[in-house]
């Protein structure tokens, strides 16, 4: 394996987080801190990627499950990490095991059953991840719950006020 496969990705994470975050001072704590993922879970997911391609000779399919799930869970956890946004990226670790089963519907005997939990856990993260993203957008958009309920009280008073000239 070629040294710049590795050492590329991390040094572009790394050159970004510098560039989004002007008051970062490296030190040992401070890359272990925030690049955990890329120094632990990343080097397993591609370890296992590896052994499939190169050692096993597509022979050992299965290493291509845990491989995809550590690979979805390093990215989840990476920017997470990067942008302390914990709330909103969790649906990512239901979304973990559809890639690694996918991973193994794709580069094994296209098994038409591999399908179904790999269309619903996708189906369930990614609605996890809309509905989540939605409120954390209205949250910021709005800057509170305060702006929410004036918008529903004057909501509710259209509809009652438009009600009452129908009648009339």
């Amino acid at each position: 394996m070629h040294r710049g496969t590795l050492l590329g990705p991390i040094l572009l994470l790394v050159g970004v987080y510098l560039l989004l975050r002007g008051d970062f001072h490296i030190g040992t704590g401070s890359i272990f801190t925030y690049f955990w993922p890329t120094l632990f879970v990343l080097p397993l997911g591609v370890f296992f990627h590896w052994l499939y391609f190169s050692v096993l000779g597509r022979r050992g399919v299965g290493v291509l499950v845990p491989g995809g799930v550590l690979l979805t869970v390093f990215g989840v956890c990476q920017i997470a990490m990067l942008l302390n946004n914990w709330g909103m990226m969790w649906p990512g670790f239901i979304l973990a095991p559809a890639v690694g089963l996918f991973e193994l519907y794709w580069f094994g005997g296209r098994n038409k059953w591999l399908l179904i939990p790999i269309n619903i856990l996708s189906f369930l993260s990614l609605l996890f991840f809309a509905i989540f993203s939605i409120g954390y957008m209205l949250g910021k958009l709005t800057g509170g719950s305060s702006f929410i309920a004036i918008l529903l009280i004057g909501a509710g008073a259209l509809v009652m006020l438009s009600r009452r000239r129908e009648t009339i």
